[in-house]
Protein backbone atom coordinates (compact mmCIF):
# COMPACT_ATOMS: atom_id res chain seq x y z
CA UNK A 1 0.00 0.00 0.00
CA UNK A 2 1.35 3.69 -1.01
CA UNK A 3 2.33 6.01 2.16
CA UNK A 4 -0.14 8.93 2.26
CA UNK A 5 0.89 9.78 5.90
CA UNK A 6 4.37 10.48 7.21
CA UNK A 7 5.12 11.40 10.84
CA UNK A 8 8.55 12.91 11.87
CA UNK A 9 10.68 12.91 15.01
CA UNK A 10 11.76 16.44 16.01
CA UNK A 11 14.54 15.65 18.16
CA UNK A 12 17.72 14.14 16.70
CA UNK A 13 15.48 14.44 13.04
CA UNK A 14 14.83 18.08 12.31
CA UNK A 15 16.41 19.73 14.72
CA UNK A 16 20.33 18.81 16.37
CA UNK A 17 19.61 18.30 20.14
CA UNK A 18 22.39 19.21 22.18
CA UNK A 19 21.53 18.01 25.61
CA UNK A 20 25.22 18.73 27.30
CA UNK A 21 24.54 22.53 26.43
CA UNK A 22 21.22 22.39 28.35
CA UNK A 23 23.29 20.61 31.19
CA UNK A 24 25.71 22.96 31.19
CA UNK A 25 23.73 26.07 31.61
CA UNK A 26 21.05 24.46 34.24
CA UNK A 27 24.53 23.51 36.14
CA UNK A 28 25.59 27.22 35.98
CA UNK A 29 21.68 28.42 37.00
CA UNK A 30 21.38 26.54 40.09
CA UNK A 31 24.64 25.49 41.10
CA UNK A 32 23.85 21.64 40.98
CA UNK A 33 26.05 18.94 38.97
CA UNK A 34 25.42 18.83 35.11
CA UNK A 35 25.13 14.48 36.25
CA UNK A 36 22.84 15.44 39.02
CA UNK A 37 20.19 17.34 36.58
CA UNK A 38 20.25 15.00 34.27
CA UNK A 39 19.86 12.11 36.57
CA UNK A 40 17.33 13.59 38.68
CA UNK A 41 15.61 15.81 36.04
CA UNK A 42 15.74 13.81 32.84
CA UNK A 43 16.53 10.44 33.35
CA UNK A 44 14.01 9.79 36.15
CA UNK A 45 10.66 8.57 36.59
CA UNK A 46 9.17 11.90 36.31
CA UNK A 47 9.90 12.98 32.90
CA UNK A 48 8.95 9.80 31.29
CA UNK A 49 5.40 9.81 33.09
CA UNK A 50 5.15 14.08 32.00
CA UNK A 51 5.71 12.39 28.25
CA UNK A 52 3.10 9.97 28.86
CA UNK A 53 0.46 13.16 30.01
CA UNK A 54 1.12 13.04 34.03
CA UNK A 55 1.30 16.00 34.66
CA UNK A 56 -1.48 17.10 32.33
CA UNK A 57 -1.15 20.62 31.92
CA UNK A 58 2.45 23.17 31.35
CA UNK A 59 1.85 25.24 34.73
CA UNK A 60 1.71 21.67 36.04
CA UNK A 61 4.87 20.25 34.34
CA UNK A 62 6.64 23.69 34.80
CA UNK A 63 6.15 22.88 39.14
CA UNK A 64 7.23 20.03 38.77
CA UNK A 65 10.46 20.39 37.08
CA UNK A 66 11.44 23.52 39.24
CA UNK A 67 10.55 21.07 42.00
CA UNK A 68 13.40 18.13 40.93
CA UNK A 69 15.63 21.07 39.49
CA UNK A 70 15.66 22.48 43.06
CA UNK A 71 14.97 25.81 41.31
CA UNK A 72 12.58 28.23 40.88
CA UNK A 73 12.92 28.33 36.89
CA UNK A 74 10.41 30.61 34.72
CA UNK A 75 8.40 29.83 32.30
CA UNK A 76 10.95 32.22 29.57
CA UNK A 77 13.94 30.58 30.98
CA UNK A 78 12.98 26.92 30.57
CA UNK A 79 12.32 28.12 26.60
CA UNK A 80 15.28 29.73 26.58
CA UNK A 81 17.29 27.19 27.51
CA UNK A 82 15.22 24.35 25.36
CA UNK A 83 15.40 26.84 21.99
CA UNK A 84 19.00 27.65 22.59
CA UNK A 85 19.89 23.85 22.53
CA UNK A 86 18.35 23.30 19.26
CA UNK A 87 19.29 24.01 15.71
CA UNK A 88 17.66 23.28 12.89
CA UNK A 89 18.48 20.93 9.97
CA UNK A 90 17.31 23.43 6.59
CA UNK A 91 17.80 20.43 4.49
CA UNK A 92 15.24 18.20 6.40
CA UNK A 93 12.36 20.82 6.75
CA UNK A 94 13.07 20.82 2.70
CA UNK A 95 12.60 17.47 2.89
CA UNK A 96 9.06 17.49 4.92
CA UNK A 97 7.67 20.56 2.88
CA UNK A 98 8.66 18.55 -0.42
CA UNK A 99 6.78 15.82 1.32
CA UNK A 100 3.45 17.58 2.10
CA UNK A 101 3.00 18.93 -1.29
CA UNK A 102 1.56 15.12 -1.86
CA UNK A 103 1.42 13.45 1.19
CA UNK A 104 -0.08 14.30 5.06
CA UNK A 105 2.19 15.33 7.32
CA UNK A 106 2.62 15.95 11.24
CA UNK A 107 5.42 15.75 13.94
CA UNK A 108 5.47 13.54 17.26
CA UNK A 109 7.77 13.87 19.89
CA UNK A 110 8.02 12.37 22.99
CA UNK A 111 7.74 15.54 25.22
CA UNK A 112 5.22 17.11 28.04
CA UNK A 113 2.59 19.27 28.05
CA UNK A 114 5.38 22.59 28.21
CA UNK A 115 7.01 21.97 25.35
CA UNK A 116 3.95 21.38 23.12
CA UNK A 117 2.62 24.79 24.88
CA UNK A 118 5.88 26.56 23.59
CA UNK A 119 6.66 24.34 20.68
CA UNK A 120 6.73 27.19 18.14
CA UNK A 121 8.26 29.58 20.74
CA UNK A 122 10.87 26.63 20.89
CA UNK A 123 11.41 25.33 17.21
CA UNK A 124 9.72 28.20 15.29
CA UNK A 125 10.93 26.97 11.85
CA UNK A 126 8.51 23.83 12.30
CA UNK A 127 5.57 26.23 12.64
CA UNK A 128 5.04 26.63 8.85
CA UNK A 129 5.86 23.52 8.11
CA UNK A 130 3.22 21.62 10.60
CA UNK A 131 1.20 24.29 11.82
CA UNK A 132 -1.45 22.55 14.13
CA UNK A 133 0.13 19.21 12.78
CA UNK A 134 2.90 19.54 15.56
CA UNK A 135 2.00 16.94 18.50
CA UNK A 136 4.02 15.77 21.77
CA UNK A 137 3.46 12.25 22.75
CA UNK A 138 1.60 13.77 26.65
CA UNK A 139 -1.03 14.40 24.05
CA UNK A 140 -1.99 10.93 23.58
CA UNK A 141 -1.77 9.77 26.98
CA UNK A 142 1.58 7.40 26.37
CA UNK A 143 4.97 7.57 24.70
CA UNK A 144 7.10 5.78 21.78
CA UNK A 145 7.75 3.31 21.73
CA UNK A 146 4.24 2.05 22.82
CA UNK A 147 2.26 1.09 19.58
CA UNK A 148 -0.75 2.42 20.70
CA UNK A 149 0.91 5.96 20.21
CA UNK A 150 1.55 5.26 16.40
CA UNK A 151 -2.10 3.82 16.30
CA UNK A 152 -4.04 6.75 18.10
CA UNK A 153 -2.19 9.36 15.72
CA UNK A 154 -3.17 7.52 12.47
CA UNK A 155 -6.51 7.19 13.89
CA UNK A 156 -6.86 11.36 14.64
CA UNK A 157 -5.79 11.96 10.70
CA UNK A 158 -7.66 9.40 9.55
CA UNK A 159 -5.23 6.84 7.83
CA UNK A 160 -4.65 3.24 8.32
CA UNK A 161 -1.26 2.00 10.05
CA UNK A 162 -0.33 0.35 6.71
CA UNK A 163 -0.29 3.85 4.57
CA UNK A 164 1.53 5.73 7.45
CA UNK A 165 5.63 6.24 7.70
CA UNK A 166 7.36 7.09 10.91
CA UNK A 167 10.79 8.81 11.04
CA UNK A 168 12.99 8.44 14.17
CA UNK A 169 16.53 8.82 14.99
CA UNK A 170 15.90 6.30 18.01
CA UNK A 171 15.86 2.27 17.20
CA UNK A 172 13.29 1.86 19.62
CA UNK A 173 10.79 3.92 18.59
CA UNK A 174 11.31 2.75 15.13
CA UNK A 175 10.35 -0.95 16.13
CA UNK A 176 7.45 0.55 18.14
CA UNK A 177 6.26 1.79 15.27
CA UNK A 178 6.53 -1.77 13.00
CA UNK A 179 4.94 -3.28 15.74
CA UNK A 180 1.78 -1.12 15.20
CA UNK A 181 2.16 -1.61 11.12
CA UNK A 182 3.59 1.20 10.34
CA UNK A 183 6.30 1.86 7.57
CA UNK A 184 9.15 3.03 9.67
CA UNK A 185 13.13 4.08 9.49
CA UNK A 186 16.00 4.96 11.48
CA UNK A 187 17.39 8.55 10.75
CA UNK A 188 21.02 8.54 10.58
CA UNK A 189 21.94 11.13 7.83
CA UNK A 190 20.15 13.77 5.96
CA UNK A 191 21.81 11.88 2.47
CA UNK A 192 20.50 8.34 3.44
CA UNK A 193 17.12 9.97 4.30
CA UNK A 194 16.73 11.85 0.65
CA UNK A 195 17.98 8.56 -1.21
CA UNK A 196 15.34 6.75 1.24
CA UNK A 197 12.08 8.82 0.43
CA UNK A 198 13.03 8.92 -3.39
CA UNK A 199 13.02 5.34 -3.39
CA UNK A 200 9.24 5.58 -1.84
CA UNK A 201 8.44 7.88 -4.22
CA UNK A 202 7.64 10.98 -2.05
CA UNK A 203 10.07 13.37 -3.68
CA UNK A 204 11.94 13.10 -6.91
Amino acid sequence: MAIRFVIFDMDNVLYDYDHPYRLDVLAQMTGRSAEEIDAVVFQGPEEQAAEAGIPDTWQDYLTQYQRLLGYPISRESWIKVRRDMMTEWPDMLAHVDAIKQNHEVALLTNNGMMLKDALYEIAPALEPVFGERGHASAEFGTRKPDPDIYLKICKDYGFKPEESLFIDDRLDNVEGAREAGLTAYQFTTEPEFAGYIRSLGLIN
